[in-house]
């Protein structure tokens, strides 16, 4: 990410926290607040001061440390504005239109909802980097929570018209799990096999797998390739809509 630092934190049993330092202006800002104390400390090490936090939706781990870093250091709030019933407290409710910014560098809000009904995407264009929080995951997308098929659709297909080399940081490392469902439902995938091959090497050393470029997950994810013949062909749905052909492969790895 051109002349920004961006910290990966390990939270809880899954989650990434994300601290973003832009040098020039001294700023720093958190993805959402997964682990308060992870977060702090991660601070400290750094010797940065935490200036706000931007937060993609209300989930616990996501939101759920708000108040204690706002204690602890005077940051500001960024939070969905469609979901502000949900995060109480914040300074600013923000939403599609809206931008914020990072020092000097300027922040597009993306709303994709589906996950929750509010979920917002914070996308650094110039520097190629989306934090995508629970909408899109390395080979997976988020469960349907609180919108519909339709709804998740549109939002991944806006995150898949930003540029193949943007860097997607999700919230979460499923990857492994997502990739045994990814081989069911297109094992001819070339690509996925080389990527499945990737996770594994990495895992087997204990090292994330996020960030991942977006047009990796376009040749990879399954919930990006509604499209596909292969895919619609095993499913048969050679003639459904994209968003049915989605919701198909979401209800399959509900059940999975």
């Amino acid at each position: 990410m051109s002349n920004l630092i961006i910290k990966q934190i390990p939270c809880l049993s899954d989650n990434y926290g994300y601290l973003v330092h832009d040098p020039q202006s001294g700023a720093t800002i958190t993805i959402d607040t997964p682990d308060a104390n992870a977060i702090l400390e991660a601070l400290k090490e750094e010797n940065w001061q935490l200036s706000a936090i931007w937060n993609t939706h209300h989930h616990w781990d996501h939101a759920g440390g708000n108040a204690a870093i706002k204690e602890a250091t005077g940051c500001l709030i960024f939070a969905p504005k469609g979901e502000a019933d949900m995060i109480k407290g914040a300074d600013h409710y923000i939403g599609e239109g809206d931008s914020v910014s990072l020092g000097a560098h300027a922040v597009q809000i993306i709303e994709t909802p589906g996950h929750t009904r509010g979920h917002i995407c914070y996308v650094f264009n110039e520097e190629r980097v989306a934090f995508v929080g629970d909408t899109l995951f390395s080979l997976g997308c988020g469960r349907l929570f609180e919108g519909s098929p339709e709804q998740m659709w549109t939002s991944l297909s806006k995150l898949m018209a930003l540029p193949d080399e943007t860097r997607i940081y999700c919230a979460h490392e499923y990857t492994k799990d997502n990739a045994r469902f990814a081989n069911t439902i297109e094992p001819e995938n070339t690509d996925l096999q080389d990527r499945i091959a990737q996770i594994d090497n990495l895992r087997g050393k204990g090292a994330p797998t996020i960030p991942v470029p977006l047009g990796v997950e376009k040749a990879t994810n399954p919930f990006l390739r509604a499209q596909s013949p292969a895919i619609r062909t095993r499913l048969k749905m050679e003639n459904a809509s994209d968003s049915a052909v989605f919701a198909r492969i979401r209800q399959m790895k509900d059940d999975f």
